[in-house]
């Protein structure tokens, strides 16, 4: 009887085990589900995803930097974007605000194929001489943790610049909406609290040859977030663009777009946000004055300053209202939001000439890539009929880099560019990124200047820009489902 007994409370036993095993793994499953519901779709901090007033401006100017072949097969590099830039630098005569995503010389320097220019020494270089040369002019230069690998090390560059006195600031991220929720909520509810260390040990996927990387720099780099920005300003002007100071993206194709006035004003709170979200102390901004004192005109152009969020809900305003006497062009890095290509889609069906120029997603930093996402798109867009004509950027090598979309109507063209990629994490409040529009009459300098840009890349206009849609096409299954899962779930770094 008492073996009875006994039987039955070991089976009692190991009932009570199971179930508190099973309740644990349930507990430890759901709290990253929870943890990561929360950071997907929590509020944006204040000041981030703006939009600014609308200004008029007659000071505007549109930049760009080309990476093409000449008929001869020479390749010819025209760049005007960090002349303008270091142009800014020397102006300046009361403070500098730089923001910058990727500012190192970070790639495979073993590599006898891989020579750049040292963008990123003779840019932080430009900014150290002006600080030596006027000790009393406050710069303050924000940039995304990657260029530290995630707290790794301290590239030289930030360091001079942190001794010659600039204010340097790596941005937090922990703040903003986590765009890969399966990792990021395993990181946030465990991960993350394992502390740091000084041992680093593994190789650095970004500089084969540079120091070696900590573990809890690669966890932090899986989340796949990042302070996108691309912005410059000084208290007269400022360049919002989409390059880099990089050295492998050196020759890289861009666009960029000089401005003065009051949308200074906005660009300034919009930097301010993305210093206050990530803890450092704002009151320098406070002293900060713009000078605004420049001409306003009915037929000037009018400007906007958009950031994150309200990029997208911009651009999907303009190409629903598109109409068969329009025409919509756009030249892009990356595109693969699904809100942006049905938009597309249903602007063709309405008769609307739309025409993409894109990377091919082929090369990066001499690592070769599988054209995921933009090649599977252009597969999408290109089916039953469609309408969407699409040249593909012919690449030396280099990455056509641009990020703009363009409307144009029968009198007046719109242009919104910047930072931004057309991807899920990058216009749905998930990046850090700063865009402008711009919209002005056709017989506007400027505007002439934007419209013969994009014609000259369409017609191969004194150089061999881009090339037809067959020459790359491609129809893969497989690359459609990779790419459409990677922009749903956010595990992917487009």
């Amino acid at each position: 009887m008492r073996s009875k007994r006994q039987s039955y409370s070991r089976r009692q036993s190991t009932r009570l085990h199971k179930k508190t095993l099973i309740f644990v793994l349930l507990f430890i499953f759901f709290i990253p589900v929870t943890v990561s519901l929360i950071h997907q779709f929590k509020d944006v901090p204040d000041g981030i995803s703006m939009e600014g007033e609308i200004h008029h401006t007659s000071e505007f100017q549109f930049l760009y930097d080309l990476t093409y072949e000449n008929a001869d097969g020479t390749v010819e590099h025209e760049q005007e974007i960090f002349d303008t830039i270091y142009q800014l630098i020397d102006d300046a005569e009361e403070f500098i605000v730089v923001d910058m995503f990727l500012f190192n010389d970070d790639y495979d320097h073993t590599d006898p194929d891989l020579d750049f220019p040292n963008l990123s020494s003779e840019f932080a270089d430009a900014l150290i001489a002006k600080k030596e040369s006027t000790p009393d002019l406050e710069i303050v230069f924000i940039t995304d943790p990657i260029n530290t690998f995630y707290g790794s090390y301290i590239p030289d560059t930030l360091e001079r610049m942190t001794d010659s006195g600039i204010d340097v600031m790596i941005t937090d991220l922990d703040p903003l909406r986590d765009s890969n929720p399966v990792y990021s909520g395993l990181y946030r509810s465990y991960l993350q609290w394992f502390g740091t260390s000084d041992a680093s040990y593994l190789p650095n996927i970004l500089r084969p040859q540079g120091p070696e990387i900590n573990i809890r720099s690669y966890t932090g780099l899986l989340n796949f977030k990042a302070n996108h920005r691309k912005i410059i300003m000084n208290e007269q002007e400022a360049i919002i663009s989409s390059a880099n100071p990089h050295d492998a993206s050196s020759y890289h194709s861009n666009v960029a777009y000089r401005l003065r006035g009051e949308l200074l004003n906005d660009l300034l709170e919009s930097e301010k946000a993305v210093v206050e979200m990530s803890g450092y102390d704002t009151s320098l901004f406070d002293s900060f004055t713009v000078q605004t004192d420049v001409s306003e005109s009915d037929e000037a152009y009018e400007v906007q300053l958009l950031t994150e969020g309200k990029i997208k809900e911009q651009i999907l305003d303009y190409i629903h209202q598109a109409t068969s006497e329009d025409a919509i062009k756009i030249g892009l890095f990356y595109l693969s939001d699904s809100d942006i290509i049905d938009a597309l889609w249903d602007a063709q069906s309405r008769e609307v000439t739309v025409q993409l120029i894109l990377d091919i997603n082929q090369d990066a930093f001499g690592n070769e890539k599988i054209g995921i996402p933009n090649r599977p798109v252009a597969d999408e867009l290109t089916k039953d009929d469609s309408r969407i004509e699409i040249r593909w950027y012919r690449s030396n090598g280099e990455q056509y880099h641009s990020k703009f979309f363009l409307l144009e109507t029968l009198e007046d063209v719109t242009m919104i560019g910047g930072s931004t990629n057309f991807t899920r994490r990058n216009m749905d409040d998930f990046n850090l990124e700063t865009n402008v529009r711009v919209s002005g009459s056709k017989d506007q300098p400027e505007i002439i200047e934007m419209l013969s840009y994009f014609d000259r890349l369409w017609e191969n206009q004194d150089g061999l820009y881009t090339v037809d849609y067959t020459t790359h096409a491609e129809s893969s299954t497989w690359k459609n489902r990779l790419y459409q899962f990677q922009e749903w779930s956010g595990l992917s770094t487009f």
